[in-house]
C-alpha cells in the first residue's frame, strides 16, 4: 500500500527506509516502551547464564516480565528462540527479580511476580510466512511486531500475529522437555479461560458486549489476562472487565474527576482494591446497560487516541 505526503494538492511518495542496524531499532523501542507497549524499561543487553536479552521490560498490570528481541534478518526460528528465552527466565527467576529490585530500588520477593504471564516480543522489519504460521496458536506467549521506517521520519509498529485460531501450542510440544516445562509454567490466557465455568447466559452477555464495542470501534483489541480482560487502543487500556457469575464488572480507565456520569451510575473505587485498571467501576447486568456503558467507554477511548 503506497503512502503519500500532500503538498499543495500534489502527492509525494513516502518511501520506506531501512534501519541502520538492530541497535538503532532497539534504542528507539527502549526509549518509547511506555508509549508503544505500556511497559516499564528494566534493562538493555541483560546477561543471564551465558545468554543476553536485548531488552528486559516489565508489565505492571500482570506483574510479569517481558523479553524483547530485535531482528534485522529473517533466517531464525521464532519458536526455538522464544522457548529458549522463557526457559532461561524460569531457570533463573532470582536473577530477574534481583535486577528489577536494583533498578527500581525495591525489595520484592519472587512470590510478588507472576512468572506464569511472562511473554516474548519479537520486533523486526519483516517476518517470513513460516515465522508467522509458526505462532498461530491462541495460547502462545509470543508476539510478532513488524516495524517500518519511512523517509518522512515516521515509524509504524504493527502487531502481525493476530489470529482467531483456537489451536493450542501444547498440542504440538510432543516429547520436547524444554517446551513442555515452559508450557506447564507459562500460560497466555485466552477468551476460553475468561469464560471457563460460566453459564450460557453470562457467556452470551459477554459476546454481545464484545460485539457491541468492536462494531463501534474498529481499532479496539481485546486482551485476556489471568483475572480480567481489557479493551485496548494503541496499546493503552480503555476499559478493564471481569466476567462474574451473573454480571460483567468493568473499570473505566480514567482518573478521578475525569469522567462525565450524568445518571450517577458509576462507583468511585480509586481508594478500593480491585482488579483491572481505572478509578471508576460500572456493572453490566444486561444488554440494557450497553448504551450507557458505551458513553463511559467513549470518554476513555477519546483520551487514549
Amino acid at each position: 500500500m503506497a503512502i503519500y505526503n500532500i503538498e499543495d494538492e500534489n502527492l509525494t511518495p513516502i518511501r520506506q527506509v531501512k534501519f541502520k542496524n538492530e541497535r538503532e531499532l532497539q534504542r528507539l523501542t527502549e526509549k518509547n516502551l511506555e508509549e508503544l507497549f505500556g511497559l516499564k524499561f528494566v534493562a538493555t543487553e541483560f546477561p543471564v547464564d551465558n545468554l543476553r536479552i536485548d531488552t528486559l521490560a516489565f508489565n505492571e498490570e500482570t506483574k510479569s516480565f517481558v523479553i524483547i528481541e530485535y531482528k534485522n534478518v529473517e533466517k531464525y526460528s521464532v519458536i526455538d528462540q522464544g522457548y529458549s528465552y522463557l526457559s532461561l527466565l524460569l531457570n533463573n527467576k532470582a536473577e530477574f527479580v534481583l535486577k528489577y529490585n536494583l533498578v527500581f530500588n525495591t525489595t520484592l520477593s519472587k512470590n510478588e511476580f507472576d512468572f506464569s504471564q511472562t511473554s516474548v516480543i519479537f520486533i523486526s522489519p519483516s517476518f517470513t510466512t513460516y515465522q508467522l504460521r509458526s505462532v498461530e496458536f491462541s495460547d502462545i506467549a509470543f508476539e510478532l511486531w513488524k516495524v517500518v521506517k519511512y523517509s518522512n521520519g515516521t515509524v509504524l509498529y504493527d502487531k502481525v500475529n493476530n489470529t482467531n485460531t483456537t489451536a493450542s501450542i501444547k498440542q504440538i510440544a510432543g516429547s520436547d522437555n524444554k517446551r513442555n516445562k515452559v508450557n506447564k509454567e507459562i500460560r497466555k490466557y485466552t477468551e476460553e479461560d475468561t469464560l471457563n465455568g460460566k453459564s450460557d447466559d453470562i457467556k452470551s452477555l459477554y459476546y454481545e458486549l464484545k460485539d457491541y464495542i468492536l462494531s463501534k470501534y474498529g481499532d479496539i483489541e481485546v486482551t485476556h489476562w489471568k483475572y480480567y480482560f481489557v479493551f485496548k487502543v494503541n496499546n493503552k487500556i480503555v476499559v478493564s472487565a471481569s466476567v462474574l457469575a451473573k454480571s460483567i464488572k468493568t473499570w473505566i480507565n480514567l482518573k478521578e474527576s475525569e469522567i462525565h456520569d450524568p445518571d450517577n451510575r458509576i462507583r468511585n473505587v480509586s481508594n478500593v482494591g480491585h482488579h483491572g485498571v481505572g478509578d471508576y467501576q460500572f456493572v453490566i447486568n444486561s444488554e440494557d446497560d450497553f448504551y450507557y456503558f458505551e458513553k463511559l467507554f467513549k470518554q476513555s477511548y477519546d483520551e487514549k487516541i
